[in-house]
């Protein structure tokens, strides 16, 4: 899969814990940030996004999922 993939996070949330294991499970390369941590990558994550809630995964600089939505990546990713 040769999508560009972005992943913010914490670490602490149990759905961004699922979400990096499914990625990784299926082979998806994926940049992960830690925005509980990184205060210029959680400003990306909300201007992306619109909102604070993690996970929030962007794939090739223009679909943008928040949340563990499984469907919603496979589709974006034709997993």
């Amino acid at each position: 899969i040769m999508a560009n993939v972005k992943v913010y996070s914490t670490p602490t949330c149990p759905y961004c814990v699922r979400l990096k294991a499914y990625l990784d499970s299926k082979g998806v390369q994926y940049e992960n940030f830690d925005v509980s941590s990184d205060e210029n990558k959680l400003q990306e994550m909300i201007s992306i996004s619109g909102q604070m809630g993690v996970p929030v995964i962007e794939i090739d600089s223009k679909d943008v999922v928040i949340g563990f939505d499984k469907e919603q990546i496979d589709i974006l990713l034709k997993l």
